[in-house]
């Protein structure tokens, strides 16, 4: 409750006073942007997971993809994709789905090498995402499990926006249109190959800056209109 009224800085300094992790309070250590900024001001990274599911505390994280924005710009030059090993075997089906085998993490960094340079980009930045709880499950359990902390981070969440947007005008949608394929194909956008990280993660970011234009065309609007 006090993190919704006193803001994510708040709650990022309590933290800071606690956690004992070098790695966290380097990342706790710079300011989240004001919610009052210029969204065309605010330096944000869309990131995505591709993962052997969707429950944290069982499945594994398998790649990680992600891309900078910043003046309301994608730079594609800042784009990562990186593989991550887990001990476990793959599901039949998140091979199928993600096109990743054993083999190939078989050449991934641990997670626990990987987490460190993630916070290191998301630091003192908005982290975009396309249903947020994939992202932010996963993140918060290993800092939990790595750190013994919470992880805390704005958030922009595209499925959010949409599902905002059709509430606000009164209509009536299926699930099955607030998925990033669909979305992106309301916005007359290029199809793209999902369930590839990093391609998700630019999706995403085409999607947003497509949300943005529609919703402030002079470039006027606020980080907290975007808030999740």
């Amino acid at each position: 409750m006090l993190t919704a009224l006193l803001g994510k800085n708040y709650a990022r300094r309590q933290l800071l006073k606690k956690t004992t992790s070098a790695v966290m309070k380097e990342y706790l250590q710079k300011p989240f942007p004001n919610k009052k900024d210029l969204i065309s001001d605010i330096e944000i990274v869309s990131l995505d997971f591709e993962t052997t599911g969707l429950n944290p505390e069982k499945d594994s994280i398998v790649s990680i993809g992600l891309v900078k924005i910043s003046k309301l710009g994608i730079n594609l030059q800042s784009s990562s994709h990186q593989l991550i090993s887990t001990n476990e075997n793959l599901p039949e089906t998140s091979v199928v789905i993600h096109q990743i085998t054993d083999n190939q993490l078989a050449n991934g960094i641990n997670i626990d090498a990987a987490l460190p340079n993630l916070l290191k980009i998301l630091s003192g930045k908005v982290l975009l995402a396309h249903n947020m709880k994939t992202e932010l499950g996963f993140i918060n359990k290993m800092c939990h499990k790595l750190y013994g902390t919470d992880f805390i981070i704005p958030v922009i969440d595209t499925q959010f926006l949409a599902k905002r947007s059709f509430e606000r005008q009164g209509r009536p949608y299926k699930n099955n249109e607030l998925r990033l394929f669909n979305l992106r194909q309301s916005f007359n956008m290029p199809a793209y190959k999902a369930h590839n990280a990093l391609m998700d993660a630019i999706a995403t970011a085409e999607l947003f800056l497509a949300m943005v234009q529609k919703m402030s065309p002079e470039n006027n609007a606020r980080l907290s209109d975007f808030l999740s």
